[in-house]
């Protein structure tokens, strides 16, 4: 079975990785590792590039290793199965993705001792993410087959509560992110095609198990690992609960599946640290439609019904526009003459609008320069986008120039397109909210507020024209995935790039005399959606009367608007109603983050000698809410 098919083809990675080991440096043996993880690989080769990368992943985690660029995240995986055959598979799918991933493995079957009772190598470890990888095998309901359904359901209902327990005791003791694998089915159908219809066979108990378990996950904030599901796509083949496998060793995974497996739960893992792609970058001759519409003209290019090709390319299109409509920002890169690339939106066939573009850009330069523009154009980093180009030259020249950026592999035929950049997994996700839905059209109406800015003459006078609402609410239930979601994704407006769970950030604003506010801005153009979140909590370093800012963050898209005065405003009047003299802002300086170095004394805070032992490079800042607010803005604050 072809693995990882998304991934380039490496012309000999075996002699790549041999080569590597005979660099000296720790680290830049890592940065070997993580740059050849991105060709396909097998299991063999996998377990090569994991020995490369283990001594600098484990200064990553000793705290010995400078800035690497990926992001460390510790997982336990409890299990009812062997799984210490995937582990390689599990760090290098992570170097993949952006992630330096330090794991913990519980005793073999051993997953409810490690949760409900004491485990103190658990404890020691104190996992950010707990993966609960179970199979059917694992206490099986014990129902007759002559069961009714309420006798089934009555028992997957018992089953899902443990499960549920398990989940809690995680957050309870770790704060950690859940995940929860569902479970394929260990035996053969009894009943043939009849299986479905007799509520206690095996396969049917299987799949109502697995429904509660998704209906559960739902409701309680866990995510999933959905082997079933991927089993059911053909995604495993008949890699997943072999029997010589299974009797052999206790294997779920067959070995040769280790990489696909370290991939699936390697994307969940960095999307739930927002590392997951935002935006889709489309070719459009060849990629679009067939053929080259400043030759063949508008008619002549092949799209829409009558033809195999041309539906395939509608097909496409329409998948790109369901991820538009989920929240992937589209955008165009294309060697093309302006006028006839936009004019080919004009077919009557086409599913994509020009209106759903976000940035269109269409010239004879090189698509490296033209990616890079995009980006600029979105305000957001060349590791947010994909790029989608038929053409096997300009994958090759992009990879090479922009490393960030990701180029899938596709098939000879379009028709594929759908399934493989589906299977590529970049745009993984974790959540999904009303402002996801609306990002597409937030990233075009922000265009035409920087074409408004442009043509603007007085600043003041833009500013005030905007009209400019801001909503304030309390981090409850509701705005709890998308503040997660926002402060895992923002960079460079963030005073100190924590990296929270949906758990972390229920306790900190759950927290006694904490302060935890979600910002919304709606102007004249339309609605941005969230767009800043605040963390404040009482200290032990500070008096009593202090509120440490622990998290501020604001989306890039709103900068230059005062936005940042408004939020002081709504943060100190909220700390000062709470009983609090002072703001302690911290600033903890990162790779992508110096444009927010001036910030706290930008807003007259003065410096502060606090000092953590721990983190060197953060500095800290004091504001007295004794004195009046020297802020100016023209925005309208509305509090519940």
């Amino acid at each position: 079975m072809d693995q990882l098919p998304w991934l380039a083809q490496h012309p000999d990675l075996g002699r790549a990785i041999t080569e590597a080991k005979g660099e000296i440096d720790p680290l830049s043996r890592l940065a070997t590792a993580t740059r050849l993880a991105g060709f396909r690989r097998d299991f063999t080769l996998t377990n090569r590039l994991d020995r490369l990368a283990a001594p600098a992943l484990r200064m990553i985690h000793d705290g010995d290793a400078p800035q690497t660029g990926l992001r460390p995240l510790r997982m336990a995986l409890l299990s009812s199965h062997s799984v210490d055959h995937l582990l390689p598979a599990i760090r290098v799918a992570g170097l993949q993705r952006g992630l330096a991933l330090s794991l913990q493995v519980a005793p073999y079957g051993l997953y409810r001792q490690a949760l409900l009772g004491d485990d103190p190598e658990l404890s020691a470890f104190a996992p950010q993410m707990v993966v609960l990888s179970l199979d059917a095998h694992d206490a099986p309901l014990q129902l007759p087959l002559e069961a009714s359904q309420e006798q089934v359901d009555a028992a997957v209902t018992g089953r899902v509560e443990e499960l549920r327990l398990l989940w809690r005791r995680a957050r309870q003791r770790f704060a950690a992110q859940v995940v929860q694998q569902t479970l394929m089915p260990a035996d053969p159908p009894l009943f043939g095609a009849f299986e479905a219809l007799v509520p206690a066979a095996p396969h049917t108990v299987i799949e109502r198990l697995n429904a509660a378990i998704r209906q559960a996950a739902r409701e309680d904030g866990v995510l999933l690992l959905d082997l079933a599901w991927q089993a059911a796509q053909g995604g495993y083949g008949d890699g997943l609960a072999e029997p010589v496998r299974w009797h052999q060793a206790k294997q779920l995974v067959s070995p040769n599946l280790a990489p696909l497996y370290g991939d699936h739960l390697a994307r969940i893992a960095a999307a739930s640290v927002g590392l997951s792609r935002k935006c889709l970058v489309l070719d459009l001759d060849n990629t679009l439609w067939g053929g080259v519409v400043g030759d063949d003209g508008l008619e002549g290019i092949q799209l829409g019904q009558g033809s195999p090709g041309g539906e395939a390319f509608l097909a496409f299109q329409r998948y790109a526009a369901l991820l538009a409509r989920r929240g992937i920002i589209l955008a165009v890169c294309s060697k093309n003459d302006p006028a006839v690339a936009e004019a080919a939106f004009e077919h009557t066939e086409m599913a994509l609008q020009r209106s759903d573009i976000a940035a269109f850009v269409a010239n004879w330069e090189d698509k490296a320069s033209n990616l890079r523009r995009i980006a600029q154009m979105l305000g957001i980093g060349l590791d947010s986008l994909v790029f989608v180009d038929d053409n096997p030259a300009e994958r090759e020249i992009i990879r090479r120039e922009l490393p960030e950026v990701a180029v899938p592999e596709l098939p000879d035929d379009v028709a594929h397109y759908p399934a493989r950049l589906a299977a590529a997994g970049y745009f993984e996700a974790v959540s999904f909210t009303t402002d996801d839905a609306a990002r597409g059209r937030n990233y075009a109406l922000n265009a035409a507020r920087e074409l408004a800015l442009s043509q603007a003459t007085d600043m003041e006078g833009y500013l005030r024209s905007l009209t400019m609402v801001l909503h304030v609410s309390p981090i409850g239930p509701a705005e709890r995935a998308r503040c997660t979601q926002l402060i895992n994704k923002t960079n460079q407006f963030n005073l100190t790039t924590r990296r929270y769970s949906e758990a972390e950030v229920a306790r900190i604003a759950d927290s006694a005399g904490a302060l935890a506010l979600a910002f919304r801005l709606r102007d004249k153009f339309g609605d941005n959606g969230l767009i800043s979140v605040v963390l404040a909590r009482p200290d032990p370093e500070l008096n009593d009367d202090e509120l440490l800012i622990d998290s501020w963050l604001m989306s890039c898209r709103v900068l230059g608007r005062q936005v940042e005065s408004a939020v002081l405003e709504v943060l100190g009047r909220a700390a000062r109603q709470a009983g609090y003299r002072a703001l302690v802002g911290q600033y903890r300086r990162t790779e992508r983050n110096a444009m927010v170095a001036e910030h706290y004394p930008n807003l007259g805070f003065e410096q502060h000698p606090l000092v953590h032992d721990s983190e060197p490079d953060a500095s800290y800042w004091r504001y007295d809410l004794g004195k009046p607010f020297s802020t100016r803005h023209f925005i309208e604050v509305i509090q519940p």
